[in-house]
């Protein structure tokens, strides 16, 4: 992937990030120019890495109508819930960005360098952190004030009591954005963490009508279109399975690529939300 860099100084470098604590010298950047999402409503979209299947399904839900309706959604990365948002805006044809606590040409966690390929063509990876810097335990905190810096608003979907994911709404709270919840079940240690932020003041969210009500915004006039942009390899195998090809190894043969190219597309398709497995070697679209 091709990394760009915007110095402070840099036209184009994003405005939000001049003003809040301890402002980036420069950031890297692969994919999409911020300038191609900076003038739309931006949401991070954070949570526990322990995702519970409660956060994972309200997150995905609430992604797929919020990305669907021209929403950016900006998150981390991390396993749980910032992949699960990631993968429901790529899956309902949005834009996402991603923005990483390590150089860009040290993805991580490197389990999905997939994801961050696809999050490239659909949107930006973004870092404060070059090839030559190190790897330290701090970036990861550090990069949430990014994080937050870059969006309008600040959504978390599940976090404990002590989750990390607390300094998100700590930095979006200093910067003068407004943090909103998902509530969770009082009994579930999972969900302690958004109980507490919405007696602290939080706003609780039930549906994807309070975002766009907190962001100001009228969802049937940001509609998307979704559009399809993607190696040969994956529009030439998408292809197969919208006109009924499920088998992997029919596949394989109609398509004439080698059995591990395949298995790498179904994985990107997979990813960015266009197919799902059915078992068996078997795929269908999502």
């Amino acid at each position: 992937m091709k990394v760009n860099r915007l110095n402070r100084n840099s036209a184009g470098f994003p405005d939000s990030l001049k003003v809040i604590d301890r402002p980036p010298k420069q950031i890297y950047f692969s994919g999409l120019d911020p300038q191609d999402w900076l003038n739309k409503p931006r949401l991070a979209v954070v949570g526990s890495r322990k995702a519970t299947a409660y956060g994972l399904t309200v997150t995905d839900s609430l992604v797929r109508k919020l990305a669907g309706s021209g929403i950016v959604i900006i998150s981390g990365l991390a396993y749980g819930i910032d992949a699960a948002a990631h993968k429901a805006a790529l899956a309902a044809g949005g834009q996402t960005v991603a923005v990483l606590p390590t150089s860009l040409d040290h993805i991580y966690p490197s389990s999905h360098i997939n994801l961050a390929r696809q999050i490239a063509k659909n949107g930006s990876l973004v870092s404060e952190y070059g090839p030559s810097d190190a790897i330290y335990k701090v970036n990861f905190t550090d990069r949430n004030r990014i994080l937050t810096g870059l969006a309008d608003a600040v959504l978390i979907t599940e976090a404990a009591a002590r989750s990390g994911t607390l300094t998100t709404a700590r930095f979006a709270l200093e910067q003068g954005k407004t943090v909103m919840v998902i509530p969770g079940n009082i009994t579930s240690p999972s969900s302690e963490g958004c109980n507490n932020l919405i007696k602290s003041g939080a706003l609780p969210v039930t549906d994807a009508a309070d975002v766009f009500f907190a962001l100001g915004l009228e969802p049937t006039k940001t509609k998307v279109s979704r559009t399809f942009r993607g190696t040969k390899e994956e529009e030439t195998i998408l292809s197969l399975i919208q006109g009924g090809v499920s088998d992997q190894e029919e596949i394989a043969l109609k398509c004439e690529f080698d059995g591990s190219t395949v298995a790498t597309v179904l994985i990107s398709l997979e990813l960015a939300g266009h197919i799902r497995p059915a078992g068996g070697g078997q795929w269908t679209t999502a």
